[in-house]
């Protein structure tokens, strides 16, 4: 809260002393002359204990209260009956600005009576009542206190936390205070120990609590209540006890207090701001977890992996997300990510979706961090401390090396085409386990891992929906192209042909073609190409047979080859077939004598560098050599000079390749 404006004001007869009481608290003396209407006074922050500068204003029964109000104060004259008689009168006329009441009765001085009998049916009859305090401007009674308690109204109120009536804490408090509670139980026992009671201590007083005052916390929740206490450590009963306890002995700003730490304002509801801090992302720049979010989730995720089987049956996955205000994950995350064969979300497939949530959704992503406490857990400013912003893509284009572990690759075919097997098969599902997926459950997403040169990587499937006239801006936007068709269809190619000619022909994207349902007889295509004669043209590599429907999880090769080929864009690969692939699949397949195996190959025929390596070969390998050979210093000195030119000459091969690309 920036400011606090105290609005003073007298609906009834004049003469009560609302003046003289702000005259009284600013000079703290009784002033001799007093005005008809004070001006607005401003207190400043250093001054007021909570912190906050303070604005009082001092309203007449003919002047409509300012807006900007935050508590009001209705001051009666104690000796005067008419005004007490009529102060119902005037809090129906003050509820409509829905701010506390504050009732001031003034002119205590003049009589020995109290008038706290007449006043306290009043009280219990308005919720919007915070406390009355009885005082006099003129000997400066309860001055400072008036004015504490008015601040007090508005920086930790009773309404929201605790109803009189009924004695006990509403609702909406004991829901706050219980996700507090279970983000706190770091090991999810149900129980507060000592250690998580003082990292709590620690995250909202910025001071631990001594042990024996730990003792005397947990000796005053075992006289009230059995089962607050439990193996020495304190149960959500308890915990709820003591705020309940603190709001009745007066101590709001406790409960507020730990209330705000964690997020929430007046209303009990979490903050914007909380909820949704500051991140600024750049075109053309994606966002990712970083290392210390991947702890915070693996921590949350052993939390509630009770069972210690790696993955998150129904029940785990509903007490985990307890603390959200609504379920987050729906069936179709089952079908998105990777799950075990009972179909619970196994620990990567959790990672998974997260990472997911994260490059789709930032904003939810940080939404989703908040409810589970990571800028307390983690004690960092905000959630936005869990982001990585990547850089540029073009940057990465010139560099020709990134550092992103987040790939999409959309995916885009004919109705029928196999993409959704393309999708499901990406997460180890053959034709038989996905014909058992309900229909409205089905995902246009699949996500998991893949390695790349040893590095753990995630590839992002997107299947697109077959509209040829309509592809947004967010179905074109990804690292890497997946055109499927249906091998056993013959008009299933034109739509991919038709979709590359539009959007694809002149984007640095690269594409893969996949031969779909490669396991049925290929028939031929009504297109003026083939689709091998098409990727010719094209300069890419022929269509990948790809099937789903096999005894075993489909193969994954191909998804790696995927990945990689989003890392490297501009390399296409082609040059470095030999360590992905463990050299198995290393061929022209194009035959085109332009792309950089072909040239490989040609400059590697040359008689020049044969003569090289045969001499290599001959010197170096040759085990006939005799033992003096090998001492003498000649030997070593021409092998020496010989390894050295074979080295200068690759380098300027590898080169020359550059400058040709």
């Amino acid at each position: 809260m920036q400011s606090i404006f105290f609005c003073f004001s007298c609906f009834c007869t004049a003469k009560v002393g609302k003046t003289s009481l702000i005259m009284s608290l600013v000079s703290e003396e009784f002033p001799d002359e007093v005005p008809l209407r004070a001006e607005e006074i401003t207190i400043p922050a250093d001054v007021t204990p909570e912190r906050v500068p303070t604005h009082i204003v001092d309203y007449s029964a003919n002047m409509a209260v300012s807006p900007q109000a935050n508590v009001i104060c209705i001051v009666y004259s104690v000796n005067n009956k008419k005004s007490i008689e009529k102060v119902s009168t005037y809090i129906n006329v003050c509820c409509s600005c829905r701010v506390p009441l504050i009732l001031v009765g003034n002119k205590s001085d003049l009589v020995e009576h109290s008038s706290m009998e007449t006043i306290l049916p009043i009280m219990n009859q308005y919720q919007d009542i915070e406390t009355c305090v009885e005082c006099s401007a003129k000997n400066l009674k309860n001055i400072s206190e008036l004015f504490y308690y008015a601040q007090k109204a508005v920086l930790h109120p009773t309404g929201p936390l605790y109803c009189p009536e009924e004695k006990e804490m509403k609702s909406s408090c004991i829901k706050a205070l219980t996700r507090i509670f279970k983000v706190s139980d770091l090991d999810n026992d149900g129980i507060l120990n000592d250690n998580e009671l003082n990292f709590f201590q620690r995250t909202c007083f910025n001071t631990p609590l001594a042990p024996q005052a730990l003792e005397d916390v947990k000796n005053v929740v075992r006289r009230n209540m059995t089962d607050g206490v439990k193996d020495n450590g304190l149960t959500l009963k308890g915990f709820l006890f003591l705020h309940t306890l603190f709001i009745q002995r007066g101590r709001h700003e406790t409960t507020w207090t730990v209330l705000r730490r964690f997020g929430y304002d007046d209303d009990l509801e979490l903050t914007q701001e909380y909820l949704f801090p500051l991140i600024k992302i750049p075109p053309d720049c994606t966002t990712e977890l970083n290392h210390n979010a991947y702890l915070f989730l693996q921590s949350v995720f052993d939390k509630h992996d009770k069972d210690r089987d790696c993955a998150l049956s129904p029940e785990e996955v509903k007490d985990l997300f307890k603390v959200f205000p609504y379920m987050p994950w729906g069936p179709d995350v089952n079908n998105t990510v990777c799950t075990n064969d009972q179909g619970w979300i196994t620990y990567q497939g959790y990672l998974s979706q997260w990472t997911l949530t994260t490059y789709l959704d930032v904003q939810r992503s940080l939404e989703y961090l908040g409810y589970l406490g990571y800028s307390i857990i983690y004690e960092q400013e905000s959630q936005a401390a869990a982001i990585t912003v990547t850089r540029n893509k073009r940057i990465d284009l010139q560099k020709k090396q990134t550092q992103r572990s987040v790939f999409r690759c959309n995916i885009l075919g004919a109705r029928g085409s196999g993409k959704s097997g393309f999708l499901q098969a990406f997460l180890g599902r053959n034709l038989q386990r996905q014909r058992k997926i309900r229909e409205d459950h089905k995902s246009f997403y699949a996500i998991s891992t893949t390695y790349v040169y040893g590095q753990e990587k995630y590839l992002l499937l997107h299947e697109v929906m077959p509209d040829f006239d309509f592809l947004s801006e967010a179905d074109l936007a990804c690292d890497v192209v997946c055109l499927v068709y249906d091998v056993n269809n013959p008009s299933s190619f034109e739509y991919c042909a038709r979709v590359y000619k539009q959007y694809f022909i002149d984007s640095k994207t690269p594409c893969m073609l996949i031969a779909a349902k490669s396991d049925l007889h290929e028939v031929r295509q009504q297109y003026s190409l083939s689709p091998l004669e098409f990727c010719r043209k094209h300069k890419f590599h022929p269509p990948q047979p790809f099937t789903c429907n096999t005894t075993d999880a489909p193969n994954k090769d191909i998804y790696t080859r995927l990945t990689t080929m989003a890392m490297y864009p501009v390399a296409l690969i082609s040059f470095h077939f030999d360590e992905i692939f463990v050299h198995t699949r290393l061929r022209c397949m194009c035959a085109c004598n332009r792309c950089t195996y072909c040239l490989c190959q040609k400059i590697l025929k040359l008689e020049l560098l044969r003569s090289i390596k045969a001499q290599l070969h001959r010197v170096v390998f040759n085990r006939h050599m005799a033992q003096a050979d090998l001492k003498n210093s000649t030997f070593w000195l021409r092998a020496s000079v010989g390894a050295t030119v074979f080295a200068v000459l690759g380098f300027a091969m590898y080169r020359a390749l550059l400058k040709q690309r």
